[in-house]
């Protein structure tokens, strides 16, 4: 079901309509067989790219289509919802892209963002470590001064697009101090000294490639440290708060295939008689179904409105991810519920969906330290 949107421009109702036709006839159609098979949608992102649409928020001096984050989540929402693993790639590149285009030099935008945002070059996010996930601070990846240059070492983990990326948005060390201790870095993927681990072995979003990124001696130049030496920590928590937003977005996408299908085969599914979706029971779940999937999209939709006026969203963006990941979680899984055995086969991507639900609640943040950044900021507030 086509979701009635109001969006704020005719420019961005037309985006609305290529949206659709894409995810209709180059997204869906090709989804189930690539999670099946584990292929990562590299063709996926070129025709999206090609279309404009792997930088919706950007400026259009550097190829992007300037559009408010309330359209650009409205639109990831339609491309997760035909496909989810190409839905959370376009909300990692936008992420990765977020650092230079929102901290770098005017020289960096010129010479860089064009290529990352113009539909051409896909990027990755590299920040988590094997052992500092949420916790930034742990991270142990070095980069060393040498003369023009910073030379960097370490891993990074669950890295979504490992290995297929063209550039990769890396943090690392740059001195010992906690909190400003942290630099971030342009890497190109042709870097000597990057390789990749074999991906990893996942329960969904089995399309999306993740795996560890290694630094051996990587030598990145002076010119290409996005801000100054310590900025590191700013610019990956002020991403992040962009990024909840994107992965809320998804979520409700998700969550918003897994209805429609519920809806149809509770229509078409008969029993003693009837069709099932004649009894009490499944039209209440249905309901409830429904109503997670609006409370999520009303806020998500919240937060983007609060950024794109320039107010603070740190506590809005949280609670859209604890909020939105939650919904698709819970409408997922009733959606197997309400197709019964045929939900817990692979004839219906009920079983799919459900499968890659449960991820949205543990990256950008799991929703525990959701609760955290949402307790700790209302607190700071009151005070």
């Amino acid at each position: 079901m086509a979701v009635d949107r109001l969006l704020p421009t005719d420019e961005s109702i037309d985006l609305l309509a290529l949206v659709r036709d894409l995810c209709e006839h180059e997204l869906a159609p090709h989804a189930a067989q690539a999670e099946e098979s584990e292929t990562f949608p590299r063709d996926a992102f070129r025709t999206l790219g090609k279309a404009g649409l792997l930088g919706l928020p950007y400026p259009e001096q550097y190829g992007g289509a300037e559009q408010p984050y309330e359209v650009y989540l409205q639109m990831l929402e339609e491309i997760a919802a035909a496909w989810m693993s190409v839905g959370v790639g376009v909300s990692v590149h936008t992420m990765t892209s977020y650092g230079l285009a929102t901290f770098g030099s005017d020289e960096q935008k010129d010479r860089l963002l064009p290529d990352m945002i113009g539909g051409e070059f896909l990027g990755a996010y590299a920040l988590s470590e094997p052992q500092a996930g949420s916790d930034i601070t742990g991270m142990t990846t070095r980069a060393v001064r040498d003369g023009d240059s910073y030379v960097l070492n370490g891993t990074k983990a669950w890295i979504s697009h490992g290995s297929h990326a063209d550039f990769y948005t890396t943090f690392a060390r740059t001195s010992d101090s906690r909190t400003h201790g942290i630099s971030a870095f342009h890497v190109p993927a042709a870097a000597e000294g990057l390789s990749f681990g074999a991906p990893e072995r996942k329960m969904g979003l089995t399309g999306s490639t993740t795996t560890l990124v290694n630094y051996d001696d990587v030598r990145v130049p002076a010119a290409d440290l996005i801000g100054s030496e310590g900025d590191g920590m700013r610019i990956a928590l002020s991403a992040l708060d962009s990024g909840r937003l994107g992965i809320a977005a998804c979520a409700v996408g998700l969550a918003q295939a897994a209805l429609d299908l519920a809806t149809a085969y509770a229509k078409e599914r008969q029993q003693f008689g009837q069709s099932i979706a004649d009894f009490q029971g499944i039209q209440f779940l249905l309901a409830d179904m429904a109503a997670a999937v609006e409370s999520g999209r009303a806020t998500y939709l919240h937060a983007a409105r609060r950024r794109d006026l320039g107010r603070t969203f740190v506590r809005e963006a949280a609670i859209a991810k604890l909020v939105c990941t939650d919904a698709a979680m819970k409408v997922t899984t009733d959606a197997v519920q309400v197709l019964g055995g045929y939900g817990y086969t692979r004839e219906f991507p009920a079983e799919r969906y459900m499968r890659e639900a449960k991820v949205t609640q543990i990256f950008e943040g799991t929703n525990q330290i959701q609760r955290l950044v949402i307790s700790r900021d209302l607190l700071r507030s009151a005070t």
